[in-house]
């Protein structure tokens, strides 16, 4: 991978963490309720859970670009044209009140708390086919190097760790941000704007 390649996946990695999601939702909602710890703990288990899909839709991708080139090709539009298809919902999408918070004093397990964050993102298979859709604009999966594969999980540890520990750590702001500024609507429609571009170009690279 070279540098612009990074540059532009550390973005749109950047990006779509700080969409409020599930599991956004997830690391505030622990964080307010359990405990900054609580939070924080989530948030490395979505981090396992993203490396583990990540890995997944790397190796998938190598083994059908070794064996089949043209039905990697076909993945590429479909994944192309299945980006387009999330972007433009995010555009779309209206701003939803996906997190509410009621005080407790229960601190809850460490432990339970990541291996929420990690069976709340294993759940989610649509993030596998999001992966496979996005790496073939990043790297050639018929020519992947480990320090790709380096990179890669890097970028993810830094982009999604980092995002989802700042909302554990800022939480009680974060609430009332996403509240007061409609945040949530303005991170969505620039999210969306990522994914129909990113998919238009490796529509266009193919």
């Amino acid at each position: 991978m070279g540098i612009l390649e990074v540059v532009s996946l550390f973005l749109v990695m950047l990006i779509l963490a700080l969409v409020p999601s599930s599991s956004v939702a997830l690391v505030v909602t622990r964080s307010v309720t359990r405990g900054v710890t609580n939070g924080v703990s989530v948030s490395l288990g979505i981090i396992l859970g993203d490396l583990i899909f990540i890995l997944l839709a790397i190796l998938g991708l190598s083994l059908v670009a070794e064996t089949m080139g043209w039905l990697f090709l076909t993945i590429k539009y479909i994944g192309a044209i299945y980006l387009i298809w999330l972007g433009y919902t995010l555009l779309i999408t209206k701003s939803t009140k996906i997190i509410t918070v009621k005080k407790t004093n229960k601190k809850g397990s460490l432990v339970e708390s990541f291996l929420a964050g990690l069976f709340l993102t294993l759940g989610d298979i649509k993030a596998i086919f999001f992966y496979v859709s996005l790496f073939p604009i990043y790297v050639n999966p018929g020519a992947l190097h480990l320090i790709d594969v380096l990179i890669i999980m890097i970028v993810t540890i830094i982009t999604v760790g980092g995002v989802k520990i700042f909302y554990a750590i800022t939480a009680n702001k974060v609430v009332s941000m996403l509240k007061r500024y409609n945040f949530e609507s303005k991170v969505k429609k620039m999210a969306g704007g990522f994914m129909v571009g990113a998919g238009g170009y490796l529509i266009i690279k193919s």
